[in-house]
């Protein structure tokens, strides 16, 4: 139903291109472009409540129309509605298993069908061959930007997945690496109006330290990490950078069924200046260290796929490149604040144990800000920054609702 829906919405406005010299026939076909852009998001809408069944909800519903009336960008609806519908309603989530299909291609259709700006919208003959409507019986050539959204959603659902065997971080690591070098934003003009936001911490290549093989002196659970990047007036180049890690401290030796405890945060404030830079990629490394890194082996398998029949037709890349260039990132001198609630506020004593067991969960560049020393991937949605010893942090953009 959905693939006519468009079509005749579509088709009611199909009109050809005027000529620009025509200043009576070019306004109206700027008027009837608006009209064409006015219908699709009009089947965004449709195509939401059709696949989205938690959106039948009125409550649901009016923070949905909440979160696009207040600007926010439509390639962030996923991470919001995975925080405004509960994982367990009645509904069982079929819509967003239904979107996340395909490497998220029903969400990039969404996000483009709800554009803020007209002009950015998906056409009627371009959503029909969407590789959403189209299904996997329909070959059709995926764009760049379809190739980074597919990536970076792929990237996302393993995350989300918690499983940090080596299988599944080198391919997060493999893909990491695919998205460095599609970066549509290399340059870092095109992170000022990108970068401010407010970005959450889904995964880090670098070392992890779980609770499997060790018993920690104070039982203490991470709740959510964060990066609030806020633009400074003057100069224009200059950033605040804003850590925050929230945590709940649980009493006694045993981790008990109920997760429930004493409440804390942790802030780190800083500034960053965005320069421009490079990424080198060496050819010979020697890594002598117990958690060798991934990325030489990403490095290969990225080779290998991007010289495939498949990809060479959408990427004309033969070799990895001996340089990348990215956003050099500057920074200050960091403050550090940490805030426990009752009764620990005043215990010392497990403040410091506290604190000592989230840096050994976190990764160190959630401490340190300095480590962070170039961002080497940006869109409207994702961030990948890059710390001095290597390693990346993955972000997704979230809004203050979520």
């Amino acid at each position: 139903m959905l693939p006519n829906m468009v079509g005749i919405l579509g088709n009611a406005s199909d009109f050809n291109e005027a000529d620009p010299a025509d200043n009576t026939s070019y306004d109206n076909m700027d008027r009837r472009r608006m009209m064409i852009a006015f219908d699709m998001r009009c089947v965004g809408f449709i195509m939401a409540k059709m696949v989205l069944r938690e959106l039948m909800d009125p409550t649901i519903f009016a923070k949905f129309k909440a979160f696009l009336t207040k600007g926010n960008d439509p390639s962030c609806l996923r991470e919001f509605l995975l925080h405004a519908v509960k994982r367990n309603s009645s509904a069982g989530n079929f819509g967003i298993q239904i979107l996340d299909r395909n490497w998220g291609a029903g969400w990039h259709l969404l996000s483009v069908l709800l554009a803020p700006k007209p002009l950015d919208r998906i056409s009627c003959l371009n959503a029909l061959r969407h590789p959403f409507l189209c299904g996997p019986k329909w070959r059709v050539n995926p764009s760049i930007d379809l190739i980074r959204w597919s990536l970076g959603s792929t990237t996302v659902r393993i995350a989300e997945e918690y499983i940090y065997g080596q299988q599944q971080r080198s391919r997060l690591a493999h893909f990491v690496e695919l998205m460095e070098m599609l970066n549509p934003y290399p340059k870092p003009k095109h992170w000022l109006g990108l970068l401010p936001g407010k970005w959450r911490l889904l995964y880090c290549t670098g070392r992890h330290i779980g609770l499997t093989l060790r018993q920690p002196s104070v039982r203490v659970l991470i709740g959510e990490a964060y990066l609030t990047i806020s633009k400074v007036s003057k100069p224009n180049t200059t950033f605040s950078v804003a850590s925050h890690i929230s945590f709940t401290v649980m009493a006694g030796r045993d981790w008990a069924h109920d997760k429930s405890g004493v409440g804390g945060k942790l802030q780190v404030d800083s500034f960053f200046r965005l320069r421009a830079g490079r990424r080198l990629y060496l050819k010979e490394e020697t890594i002598s260290s117990k958690f060798p890194s991934a990325t030489p082996d990403a490095q290969a398998s990225v080779l290998k796929r991007l010289s495939s029949k498949k990809w060479r037709k959408a990427i004309p890349i033969n070799k990895i490149p001996s340089s990348l260039s990215v956003a050099k990132l500057v920074s200050d001198e960091i403050d550090v604040m940490m805030s426990l609630n009752e009764p620990l506020s005043g215990n010392m004593e497990v403040a410091q144990k506290a604190i000592q067991e989230v840096r050994t969960q976190i990764p160190p560049e959630m401490f340190d800000l300095s480590k962070i020393i170039c961002g080497t991937y940006l869109d409207s949605r994702l961030l990948v920054l890059r710390s001095v010893n290597g390693s990346a942090l993955f972000f997704h953009r979230c809004t203050n609702d979520s």
